[in-house]
């Protein structure tokens, strides 16, 4: 089955920057993978980690609001009149903030396991996506730490926009003083 265009639109979004962010980190050695530039700064293994824990969180976020769908509802049905989801709350060149402790990431992972994991939760969030497909992601809405009440096309549009921000981060660190060439 076909997915609607506006879901499809939000997988070709999410799909675009992890392709970017996996092409910036799988070539790196552990060494460079968990470089800091400061004590207070993530490395690039950091950033993978964290934003794998992150999209996990969106996927079971998703799951818990989908169980909470009644047959019958408006919400049960996907608005084919629908073509595209409000944007994310975070905007190209966002700073970000400072991440919640549920979402900080583990130091050391080899960046073998941390790009398998990150491989791994993409291809579940695909499932999510498509159970998108199935629903109006408009109708179903959680608060976010920062952001406030978001629905769950914008929490998905989030997961996009937030990992081009930590894009740039990598690509920051690898081009910081002292970045280990190997």
């Amino acid at each position: 089955m076909p997915l609607p265009s506006a879901i499809e639109r939000l997988w070709d979004e999410l799909q675009r920057v992890r392709a970017d962010v996996l092409r910036e980190v799988e070539p790196l050695s552990q060494r460079q993978a968990d470089w800091k530039s400061g004590d207070k700064d993530w490395s690039v293994g950091e950033i993978v980690d964290h934003l794998t824990i992150a999209e996990v969180a969106t996927g079971k976020l998703t799951t818990k609001l989908l169980k909470e769908v009644q047959a019958g509802s408006a919400a049960a049905v996907f608005p084919h009149d629908v073509t595209e989801f409000a944007a994310a709350p975070l905007r190209e060149g966002d700073a970000g903030g400072e991440a919640p402790p549920v979402v900080w990431p583990g130091h050391g992972k080899p960046v073998g396991e941390l790009v398998g994991a990150m491989k791994d939760a993409r291809a579940r969030s695909r499932q999510s996506i498509e159970r998108l497909a199935g629903c109006d992601p408009r109708r179903l809405t959680f608060k976010h730490f920062r952001f406030g009440d978001m629905d769950l096309g914008q929490w998905w549009r989030l997961t996009a926009a937030h990992d081009a921000m930590h894009l740039r981060q990598i690509r920051e660190v690898k081009s910081a003083p002292g970045f280990p060439r190997a």
